[in-house]
C-alpha cells in the first residue's frame, strides 16, 4: 500500500505539473476524475469486479504554427482500484502529436509508458506473485465533436501492445518467472458533452493479454482480460 501511494503521488504530482505549465504557455490542458468497477480475470481464475478510480490529465505544449502542422501534447493517467488483491495498479505518461482534420475531428497519436504492478495469484492453496509490467506503447486517438455549439463529443482511442519489458515484485514469495508474450490489445471509447470550463464523460474500455502456455504461465495465470466502465467529470483549463 506505501507503495502504491508513492505512485500515486508522483504521478499525480507530474499531472499538476503539466498543467502548471498551462498559463505559463497560454496552452490549453484538462483534468478529469472517473470512479466506476473493474472487472478482471486471470485466466483460470475468476473474475472479480471492485470500484476503480482513474485520474487524467494533458496539456498542449505546443499548437500549431500559422502554416499549419500538429500540435504537440502530453499527460498522465493514474488508475487506483479499491483493493489490489485482485487487480492492478496502473501510472502512465505520454507525449505526443495531434491533428486538427477538420472543425469537428483530430487524430492523435501518441508515445505512452505504462508501469503495470499485477496482483499475485492463489492457486492450490500456494500464492504466485506475478512480475509488473512496463509497456511501451503507440496508442492512436480519434476525437469527434458534434451537436449544438459542437458540445458532444466522442473520443476512441486503440493499441496494439507490445511485448512488455517484466520487473519482479517486490516479495518474499513465490515468484513466476515471465513468460514468453504472444499478443494483447486495448480499446478505450468515451462519450461525454462539455459545459463551458467543465465536461462530463462515461468511458470502457477492453483489454486483453495474451502469455503462451509454458511452465512459466501455470494454468495462465498471466493471461488477462480486463474490463473498465467509469463516469467522471473533468476541468479544462
Amino acid at each position: 500500500m506505501k507503495r502504491c501511494k508513492l505512485h500515486l503521488l508522483h504521478t499525480g504530482l507530474f499531472l499538476l505539473f503539466l498543467l502548471a505549465t498551462v498559463p505559463a504557455y497560454c496552452q490549453r490542458g484538462t483534468i478529469d476524475l472517473n470512479v466506476g468497477a473493474t472487472s478482471d480475470k486471470f485466466d483460470s481464475l475468476s473474475t472479480v469486479t471492485s470500484p476503480v478510480l482513474d485520474l487524467n490529465g494533458d496539456v498542449t505544449l505546443k499548437k500549431p504554427g500559422k502554416n499549419g502542422g500538429p500540435s504537440f501534447v502530453a499527460g498522465g493517467e493514474v488508475r487506483v482500484p479499491s483493493e489490489d488483491t485482485n487487480h492492478a495498479k496502473e501510472f502512465a505518461a505520454f507525449g505526443g502529436v495531434a491533428f486538427q482534420l477538420s472543425s469537428n475531428f483530430s487524430l492523435a497519436i501518441h508515445a505512452q509508458v505504462r508501469k503495470i504492478d499485477l496482483p499475485s495469484a492463489t492457486l492450490d492453496n500456494q500464492i504466485f506473485v506475478r512480475e509488473n509490467l512496463e509497456l511501451l506503447q503507440v496508442p492512436i486517438v480519434l476525437k469527434y465533436k458534434f451537436g449544438p455549439s459542437k458540445r458532444a463529443f466522442v473520443h476512441v482511442q486503440g493499441e496494439p501492445e507490445f511485448t512488455p519489458r517484466f520487473r519482479t515484485a517486490a516479495a518474499t514469495l513465490i515468484s513466476l518467472p515471465h513468460p514468453d508474450f504472444d499478443h494483447a490489445y486495448t480499446l478505450r471509447g468515451s462519450v461525454g458533452y462539455t459545459f463551458g470550463k467543465w465536461y462530463a464523460q462515461g468511458t470502457y474500455e477492453n483489454r486483453y493479454f495474451k502469455f503462451e502456455q509454458n511452465p512459466n504461465n501455470p494454468s495462465n495465470l498471466y493471461n488477462w482480460k480486463s474490463n473498465m466502465i467509469t463516469a467522471g467529470v473533468g476541468a479544462i483549463f
